[in-house]
């Protein structure tokens, strides 16, 4: 017997996560999008078409802008919100969000003004819950393709967990559990910072040798952060956070990736911001992150820099000089 899932969201991973749901998985899924002229669109063309061209939606997936068509009878909500609106769209749906449902999150960034994590902010907004994590490397554009993908579901509910994993796990989409919560969604927000920085190197055209050092030094920065708000280290050494590193500083789909080599060759971030329609949560990321280390006095250079060359008018050029010449160090000091 199918399990319904309602998706909220209908951007790129929320499309992908429907395929896969109904499509591999087998389950019964509806997609909730806030413009009703979106779901008249994806509904006669099967397609979303502006982030996922030329991969169909099976009919068997609902999409609607009616809230309450869309959760009549599931038993799981998909966060596929980005961070930056999550509050303000749940606070609208709450009504209808009723009966303790549990939260699977695919969302990785933070809150700006709250520095809350997507968990915490769907606790305040639709009460208390649980509230699970899937994340890793998983790029909309391939799962939507049903090339092979690992993820990890991160709960406080293990059980409850292994219950997704058992029931979305496929022969070309392989999840496992953790109960490191902090740490899952600490390292899908942040690893998106690094994807700037690496994308930046590109621009500038700085070679494989910057940024695999980009990487590595990046994975460090973003585990000292993760450990000191209460995460476990060894989570960022697994999925959510190397693996999903990779994928996010190495491919050409990574959205992050492009703003931080488009950054590389030149252009200004309200250029680049004007003539995308994707968000790259990383932006917004690193503004919470850099004020968020400033008050816990977390060293994060790396971080740090991108943050100057986003918000602060920093050349490339500069923020690397600025990285290269900080004074020496042994690899491994705490």
């Amino acid at each position: 017997m199918p399990t319904k899932f309602t998706i909220l969201g209908s951007g790129a991973m929320a499309t992908a996560m429907a395929i896969l749901f109904a499509e591999d998985a087998g389950q019964d899924v509806s997609i909730w999008t806030r413009r009703e002229e979106t779901a008249q669109r994806m509904n006669a063309d099967r397609v979303n078409t502006n982030l996922l061209p030329g991969v169909r939606i099976p009919d068997r997936v609902q999409i609607t802008h009616d809230i309450q068509a869309a959760v009549q009878g599931a038993e799981f909500l998909v966060a596929a919100i980005p961070s930056q609106y999550l509050r303000s769209t749940l606070e609208t749906l709450a009504p209808a969000l009723t009966g303790n449902r549990p939260v699977i999150s695919v969302i990785k960034g933070l809150e700006n003004e709250t520095f809350l994590r997507p968990s915490q902010i769907i606790e305040e907004t639709i009460g208390s819950r649980v509230v699970m994590s899937l994340t890793g490397p998983s790029h909309a554009e391939e799962i939507s393709r049903r090339m092979p993908a690992s993820l990890v579901i991160a709960s406080g509910d293990i059980a409850l967990a292994r219950r997704v994993q058992a029931l979305l796990s496929t022969d070309r989409f392989r999840i496992y559990t953790n109960q490191d919560l902090i740490g899952a969604e600490l390292a899908g927000a942040l690893k998106n910072i690094i994807g700037i920085a690496a994308g930046i190197s590109d621009g500038l055209g700085y070679g494989d040798n910057a940024k695999s050092a980009l990487m590595t030094r990046g994975i460090v920065e973003i585990t000292r952060f993760g450990v000191t708000l209460g995460a476990e280290p060894e989570t960022f050494a697994g999925l959510a956070g190397i693996g999903d590193l990779i994928t996010t500083c190495v491919s050409p789909h990574g959205r992050n990736r492009r703003v931080g080599e488009r950054l590389g060759k030149g252009e200004s971030l309200q250029q680049i911001l004007e003539s995308t329609e994707s968000i790259a949560e990383g932006v917004s990321t690193t503004r919470a992150v850099f004020h968020l280390a400033e008050k816990h006095e977390i060293e994060m250079p790396i971080t740090e820099q991108v943050f100057r060359v986003l918000f602060e008018g920093r050349s490339p050029q500069a923020a690397t000089d600025q990285l290269m010449t900080r004074p020496m160090r042994d690899e491994l000091a705490r």
